[in-house]
């Protein structure tokens, strides 16, 4: 394989994996906007200062991956692809078990889950291609 492909190659996952990772905010969006924007009366929730900033830190890492998915070499890519992605993954498994979530919450969690868990796959499985 010449540099040129191997360079190419590497440019494409990574151009991958910053694409899922903006699906996967998107889904996380829409899911935070609906949530917000009707009234779920049996959806009740106390949001203390600390849970927000958990959020907030969960929605940054997601958004960090963006633009960490197409800057970082190789190794390190790779790893925190499967790390945010492992992260994200477990947490948006748990918040389907803290109580029953509404319907659409339900779809776009399992779109994000799948999504998650991709990139877990896709990054464990990329192979360095720069030698």
């Amino acid at each position: 394989m010449n540099t040129n492909k191997m360079t190419t190659v590497m440019k494409d996952k990574k151009v991958i994996l910053s694409t899922l990772w903006i699906f996967a905010l998107l889904n996380m969006i829409y899911a935070d906007i609906f949530t917000l924007t009707f009234n779920f009366e049996s959806q009740t929730v106390t949001m203390t200062e600390g849970s927000v900033l958990g959020f907030a830190i969960l929605m940054e890492i997601a958004i960090a991956m963006v633009l960490l998915s197409r800057v970082l070499k190789y190794g390190v890519n790779r790893w925190a692809n499967i790390i945010a992605g492992v992260i994200h993954t477990a947490l948006l498994s748990y918040s389907l078990s803290v109580q029953t979530p509404p319907p659409f919450y339900i779809f776009f969690a399992s779109i994000e889950i799948a999504c998650t868990l991709f990139i877990v796959w896709y990054a464990w499985n990329w192979r360095n291609s720069e030698g």
